[in-house]
């Protein structure tokens, strides 16, 4: 069984998390990011889909959130 962060995971793919119709609805998919393994699956997606600087700006802020985090 998975943990909590598995399913968040699963649930909510980068596609899902990235891929939104208005610009609010990324922000809160990159809000949520829950860990640095999901963080990186959606910079990868990124970089190989729409590669949109904006996006990888706060996919960066997100990183340097968690970093803080781990302290």
């Amino acid at each position: 069984m998975g943990t909590t962060n598995d399913e968040e995971s699963d649930e909510f793919p980068p596609e899902k998390r990235l891929e939104a119709s208005n610009t609010r609805l990324i922000k809160a998919g990159i809000a949520t990011i829950p860990d640095m393994e999901t963080l990186q699956e959606c910079v990868a997606y990124e970089n190989a889909h729409q590669n949109r600087t904006q996006i990888l700006r706060r996919l960066k802020w997100k990183a340097e959130e968690l970093r803080e985090d781990e302290k």
